[in-house]
């Protein structure tokens, strides 16, 4: 089984990054229930906006989404800002758009039967309005979501201390980020067993 993180952080490396720690221990999670990982900083690649599997140019996105489509179970990590995901979270959800028109030879979309996940970091509230945003879009193009599927940490309003900053992850992140892994391995389990029925 395989899982691929896509770090949604506006800073490309090697920045430090909250949204890629909280990727990194989400991973840590998968890889004890035999997940294989790789994270991928979008900030790092030319990601071209669109919503085409390949706007051409130099684009860095149809090598990112042959590890999506390589990939069992999709985290996607995003920081809050104005109460929103984050800019390049949002162009990643629009270039997956394009997979509601690209179907296997039963008329299902390509991530039918992929499981996704969310983690959010932020120092403002909003984390539950934005995994709900995510968690759409995902749904909306064919990802299945496991119960519990996202972590979050948010820290105190008005203030600037980063996910990456406390010398330990509080122990709800954590547990929380336990039960994001076990139960999207489970779900990828039971979908690798029983797929969804082809298209009409």
């Amino acid at each position: 089984m395989r899982a691929l993180a896509l770090v949604c952080t506006l800073n490309a490396s090697p920045a430090p990054s909250s949204s890629h720690y909280i990727a990194e221990q989400v991973m840590a999670q998968l890889a004890h229930h035999d997940v294989a990982g790789k994270i991928v900083r979008i900030a790092d690649h030319d990601v071209r906006p669109g919503v085409a599997t390949d706007m051409g140019d130099g684009d860095a996105w149809p090598a990112i989404r042959k590890d999506i489509l390589a990939a069992d179970i999709l985290l996607i990590s995003t920081p809050i800002w104005l109460g929103h995901p984050s800019s390049i979270c949002q162009r990643v959800l629009e270039r997956l758009d394009a997979e509601l028109s690209e179907t296997d030879d039963q008329g299902r979309p390509y991530v039918y039967g992929k499981v996704a996940a969310v983690a959010v970091v932020g120092n403002e509230d909003g984390a539950h309005k934005v995994s709900a945003d995510v968690f759409q879009g995902l749904n909306d193009i064919g990802f299945s979501l496991a119960a519990q599927a996202v972590t979050y940490w948010v820290g105190e309003a008005m203030h600037g201390t980063d996910f990456q900053d406390p010398d330990e992850t509080p122990e709800a992140v954590t547990s929380t980020t336990k039960a994001l892994a076990a139960n999207a391995v489970h779900l990828d389990r039971l979908l690798a067993g029983h797929p969804y029925p082809a298209g009409d």
